[in-house]
């Protein structure tokens, strides 16, 4: 019986894709070339990380820029931890403020509830350099020195709406029957929240940690305002390079930070994936 089932299914399946349009020459054409103009440079990049030359012509095979990368480039690595600092601890701030957030505007109501969640956007919209110039009139307002600390703020503050978006939508997506059900059964405000919301708020709300970790580590713009003495992230640090010249150092250490991102998220994905499926 389980034999003829399978098969059943099988045939099912033969059928549907029979019905399926197929895709179009010009489509896949259109799909490879964005795939290409995403993903060249990043193969360009790697590339050239192993060339013997700092120049764009090939002279041969060579691992120089990572050793100088790991024995030569103290400075270039203080800026890399300090993005590695600001990244994470502004990806936790604003993952707990805005995952919070969005938990309470979307089970609760209250006068300004539309107020909050317009509003909420507004830094997504704002230019970049409209948020910089705002965030160092207020630290200088309240004598803040720049530093470490107010580039922590900052990206704490422009990761918030994309936080509060990603784990939104999360929420619209939970069945409310489940909340009721629990309150039902006895459960209380604090139980609820941390047996039944942020469980099926968790693939949105890792979603958005990522995501907040993502634009701290390639912000410039409003970094460029706010950093102050020894608060040198390290897109600051590439752009003190140009006047000199990039390194190929730099080819190295992206090549690294790609393949650490790969290993990264792809276990990620795949953990979202079985964990929003339960």
């Amino acid at each position: 019986m389980l034999w003829r089932a399978r098969r059943m299914l099988r045939k099912g399946g033969a059928a549907a894709r029979k019905f399926m349009p197929a895709r179009s020459s010009l489509s896949n054409a259109i799909y490879w070339a964005v795939i290409g103009f995403l993903f060249l440079p990043l193969f360009v990049l790697v590339f050239y990380s192993f060339n013997a030359g700092r120049q764009t012509t090939w002279q041969g095979f060579s691992f120089v820029w990572y050793q100088k990368l790991v024995m030569e480039s103290p400075e270039l690595w203080h800026a890399f931890s300090n993005s590695i600092i600001i990244a994470f601890g502004s990806a936790l701030m604003s993952t707990a403020i805005g995952s919070l957030a969005a938990v309470g505007t979307a089970r609760y109501s209250f006068k300004l509830k539309n107020f909050v969640s317009t509003m909420s956007f507004i830094p997504m919209i704002l230019p970049e350099i409209v948020v910089g110039v705002s965030l160092l009139i207020f630290f200088a307002g309240v004598g803040l020195r720049l530093g470490l600390l107010t580039v922590w703020i900052a990206h704490t503050t422009f990761n918030l709406p994309f936080v509060y978006l990603l784990v939104s939508a999360r929420l619209d997506e939970a069945d409310p029957s489940i909340v009721e059900a629990a309150r039902d059964l006895g459960a209380n405000e604090m139980q609820i929240l941390f047996r039944i919301i942020l469980p099926m708020a968790l693939p949105g709300i890792l979603s958005a940690f990522l995501t907040a970790i993502t634009l701290s580590l390639e912000d410039f713009v409003i970094t460029f305002f706010v950093t102050g003495p020894g608060g040198t992230t390290l897109p600051l640090y590439i752009y003190s390079m140009i006047r000199f010249g990039v390194s190929p150092v730099i080819n190295a250490l992206s090549a690294v930070m790609v393949a650490g991102t790969v290993l990264l998220v792809y276990p990620m994905r795949n953990f979202l994936k079985v964990f929003a499926a339960r």
